[in-house]
């Protein structure tokens, strides 16, 4: 879906993928505004998925990693050029299997690679946002609440609510 089809609000998800050594995989986008910038596998939200749901399609979908939902760890939001409000959820994802093979998506990508935190925040080539996540603890987030029934008023096809367990 072209981004004029998208409206004035636009939905975006991002997924933070931390393997067994604590590194994060990230991407360098071929186009857009991270154009050869490391940041994280993302891309807007499609009609007929949660935000969660896209942030695992699109991991995959750019690296070929198949991931499990942790929680959702951040919410960026930001309005371009007072236009267009771009919204994107970031969520924490346990790559399924250990050392599966990254497949970067070549039309889209120049690479995808594990990268340590510590890398990254000191890397000119990283995002603002992956700076700015650098110096955060992301491994908890806000659990994904299920199977909850809004009602049948709405019509929600699917629903869940994120919030952080009460210790």
């Amino acid at each position: 879906m072209s981004k004029s089809k998208r409206g004035d609000v636009w939905l975006g998800a991002a997924g933070l993928v931390v393997n067994q050594n604590n590194e994060w995989l990230v991407v360098k986008k071929r186009y857009g505004g991270l154009h050869g910038k490391w940041s994280l596998p993302a891309g807007f939200v499609e009609k007929d998925e949660t935000i969660d749901q896209a942030a695992l399609r699109e991991v995959k979908e750019e690296t070929g990693i198949d991931c499990d939902l942790i929680g959702m760890i951040g919410f960026r939001s930001g309005v371009i050029k007072g236009r267009v409000s771009d919204n994107m959820g970031v969520f924490l994802l346990r790559p399924l299997q250990v050392n599966q093979p990254i497949l970067a998506q070549q039309d889209e990508l120049y690479e995808a690679a594990w990268r340590s935190p510590e890398d990254l925040s000191s890397d000119g080539d990283a995002s603002v946002m992956l700076h700015e996540m650098a110096s955060y603890i992301v491994e908890e987030g806000l659990e994904p609440i299920e199977d909850v029934d809004p009602g049948h008023i709405f019509g929600y096809t699917d629903y869940k609510l994120f919030f952080r367990h009460r210790e």
